[in-house]
């Protein structure tokens, strides 16, 4: 038996239904972040930034690209002989076998994992956060509180409060109410789905949890529910740092967004708490000499001859004389043809839009392409490898999942 004070585990099977179009062949996690990174490294890491040498990264839905990615865990130092990075997909036991039921299954899928390590906390995570985190804080308070479970939580706006679990607590941060997405919150103080849990607890929530029939096997509606309900000690520690759930396509936008200026809202070049990911080599990029670059980020392996204003572009992106690109995304290897026009849109890899097309026009939504309920926000979302032909008009909020 090995001991380890800590180990974290990270949540990274979701489907990301919400994003629609840029989660088909991709796990959410797996998502291409700010020019060269990919959501999963903020988790990542903040483990490796904070210390926690053991990780277990569970994954289920289209878990093939990021399995690759994070490969031995070598970019964040978690390439370890005694701990290190695990993936965590669902497996067979016995006869049978089950897919992930809910957050919580999936950590009681995994105890026989964590108990190898005899940890005296769990840190569990969410794979699909943008924040920079300390979690050595986090679990100093939760051990001085003598808490079953503290949860990292953050301030919202009420109007926003119904999209998170919601608690409040009282002077100490002894946590007494706690609702899962509340139709009618009566606070702001939000989950950010950062839980440290004493392990002997989480140990035994978890197995009481599954074997009750009726449970969704979830942490939000099931386990803190009943750890409140039983009096257990729960405490809130307070985060006021960056942070976001990019689990829509108009958060992911707003995220990248923040990464620009000269006093971007959320800094990565941060030598104290770096952002670390896995590099493929690329030629630098080319700025031709009739370009004009303001305000964005434009990654290695770029060629870009058009207009770039407050955007980001990945690695492999293509911009071609005469085209212009405003507040947009274009993830790896998107291609904009001469004369293009891109406004307010995200352009999923290997997308290539034509001479003279218009992506995010006020007017001119053409009849096959309707607004679509994942878009908002005057954003435009074009799928991957989708081809958009030359003079096309595409007005604003609406999806392209298929070449037009």
């Amino acid at each position: 038996m090995r001991h380890n004070d800590c180990v974290a585990m990270i949540l990274a099977g979701g489907q990301g239904s919400r994003l629609g179009a840029l989660t088909n062949q991709l796990a959410k996690p797996a998502v291409p972040f700010g020019g060269k990174y990919r959501i999963i490294d903020f988790a990542l890491s903040n483990c490796a930034n904070s210390g926690i040498s053991t990780v277990g990264v569970l994954t289920q839905y289209q878990p093939l690209e990021l399995n690759t990615y994070i490969g031995t865990g070598q970019p964040w130092d978690l390439d370890r002989i005694n701990g290190g990075v695990y993936v965590l997909p669902p497996y067979m036991t016995g006869k049978t076998g089950e897919w992930y039921k809910g957050t919580a299954n999936a950590i009681y899928q995994n105890e026989r994992f964590i108990e190898q390590f005899s940890p005296d906390n769990v840190l569990i995570l969410s794979g699909d956060h943008i924040y920079k985190m300390d979690y050595r804080r986090m679990l100093s308070f939760h051990q001085k509180s003598g808490a079953a479970l503290t949860i990292a939580v953050f301030s919202v706006p009420l109007s926003e409060a119904s999209r998170y679990g919601i608690l409040s607590a009282d002077e100490n941060g002894r946590i007494y109410d706690f609702t899962e997405k509340p139709k009618n919150p009566t606070s702001t103080l939000a989950s950010m789905g950062v839980y440290i849990f004493d392990w002997k607890a989480l140990h035994k929530y978890l197995n009481e949890d599954e074997a009750n029939p009726s449970s969704s096997n979830d942490f939000g509606k099931d386990i803190i529910p009943a750890m409140l309900a039983d009096g257990c000690p729960i405490y809130a520690y307070s985060f006021s740092g960056y942070w976001k759930d990019v689990g829509t396509i108009s958060s992911l936008y707003e995220a990248n967004m923040d990464l620009l200026g000269d006093n971007p809202v959320l800094n990565l070049d941060d030598d104290e708490w770096k952002i670390y990911c896995r590099h493929t080599k690329r030629p630098s990029q080319y700025i031709g000499s009739n370009a004009e670059l303001k305000n964005c980020c434009v990654a290695d392996g770029c060629v870009v001859d058009g207009t770039i204003e407050h955007s980001l572009l990945f690695s492999g992106a293509v911009v071609e004389e005469g085209a212009v690109v405003t507040d947009s995304i274009l993830f790896p290897g998107a291609h904009v043809c001469k004369g293009a026009k891109i406004d307010h849109a995200m352009l999923a890899g290997g997308t290539v839009i034509g001479e003279g097309a218009v992506i995010g026009a006020d007017k001119g939504v053409t009849a096959m392409l309707a607004e679509s309920p994942l878009c908002d926000g005057g954003i435009t979302l074009v799928a991957e490898n989708v081809e958009v032909s030359a003079g096309t008009i595409i007005g604003r909020n609406v999806v392209v999942s298929a070449s037009v």
